[in-house]
């Protein structure tokens, strides 16, 4: 892991076309903004983990069931 040390208005890149900009410092919460290609998907880890959990899940969607969809 990379720590980086930042301050108020400063950022960082990552690679060539993703920014990672220090909105504001308030406490113990930092506010960030992310600045990145449209086809770069950026989640909060919780809303990622929850995706990956639901791809688990469709992978193991019965067949029949689909196949009982077709029909209808």
């Amino acid at each position: 892991m990379l720590v980086l040390s930042r301050k108020k208005n400063e950022s960082i890149m990552i690679g060539d076309h993703i920014e990672v900009k220090i909105l504001s410092v308030d406490g113990d919460q930092v506010k960030l903004g992310i600045v990145a290609p449209r086809n770069v998907k950026v989640h909060r880890s919780e809303v990622f983990q929850a995706i990956q959990e639901q791809n688990k899940e469709a992978l193991n969607t019965n067949v029949n069931i689909l196949e009982q969809l077709k029909k209808k």
